[in-house]
Formats: structure tokens, C-alpha cells, sequence
């Protein structure tokens, strides 16, 4: 088989094009493209917990930590404590990091309008039902299951 013929080949190679072309415009706006979806990720008015930003993500609590720490340096974000639970933070954005949000969401906006009016709307419906399947299919451990099938 080859790999530009396999479907987890073609995935990553598109992602990895999709991640650098928003990494581009990140950089214009001293940022990056995961910045940017930190700061898409957080309720606007009432932030977001930060035990709940990274699974929501699917980031590693370390990568987050450190990207945090810097958005935080940025001045784009500062943590509170979370009222409803003592021990939480929630994580705010400031009125920066509101601004780069903004920015953020237009660059996703365009890319997206883009996509859609060069692929029909049978073709991107299909798309994301594909790709719901692909998940559903690991999250069941379909693909890789714990224990061999018996012979």
C-alpha cells in the first residue's frame, strides 16, 4: 500500500498543511496557531476552567500548561479563582486577548467560507461523517482493540 494512498497518511498530511498555513497568519500576529485555538476555546464572558480547556482540546495538561504561561506573559489571558469550585481557576481573557480572539475566529471564518465554496455541500457533509466515524471508531477501540481476536 502506498502511504499517500492510506487514509491516516492523507489525514496528517493535510493537517500538518492546514497547521502551518495558520501558523503563517499566527506569526503575522505575534502568535501561534495553538494560541490561537486556546483563545477560541475559552468563554469569552465567563472563561473556562482550565481542567476543562485542555480535554476539550485534546492537548496534553504540559503543552497546555506551557502555552498558558505564555499567553498569560502575552497579556491575552489571566486565571481566577472559579467561584463554583474553591480548588478550580478559571482561565479569562483580557481585553488583548479578546482582540486576538477576534482575529482568530475571522482567520477560521475565512478558511472555512473558502472550503465551502470550493467543495459542495454533499462532499463536506460527507467529510464530517466520515471523520465522525474514524472517531467513533477509536474511541470504541474498534481499530486497535484491547485484547487479539481469537482465531
Amino acid at each position: 500500500m502506498q502511504k499517500e494512498k492510506t487514509i491516516d497518511h492523507v489525514l496528517r498530511a493535510t493537517w500538518q498543511t492546514v497547521a502551518k498555513m495558520y501558523n503563517e497568519q499566527a506569526i503575522k500576529h505575534d502568535s501561534s496557531m495553538a494560541m490561537a485555538f486556546v483563545l477560541l476555546n475559552i468563554d469569552k464572558e465567563n472563561g473556562t476552567p482550565s481542567t476543562s480547556l485542555g480535554p476539550s482540546m485534546g492537548m496534553e495538561p504540559t503543552s497546555l500548561s506551557r502555552i498558558l504561561k505564555n499567553m498569560e506573559e502575552k497579556g491575552a489571558i489571566y486565571r481566577e479563582k472559579n467561584p463554583e469550585d474553591g480548588r478550580g481557576v478559571l482561565i479569562k481573557l483580557t481585553p488583548f486577548g479578546l482582540e486576538k480572539r477576534k482575529i482568530s475566529k475571522e482567520h477560521v471564518i475565512l478558511f472555512n467560507e473558502t472550503v465551502r465554496k470550493n467543495i459542495s455541500e454533499e462532499k463536506i457533509k460527507c467529510f464530517f461523517e466520515v471523520n465522525e466515524t474514524i472517531n467513533k471508531l477509536i474511541a470504541n477501540k474498534a481499530i486497535f482493540p484491547e485484547k487479539k481476536p481469537t482465531i
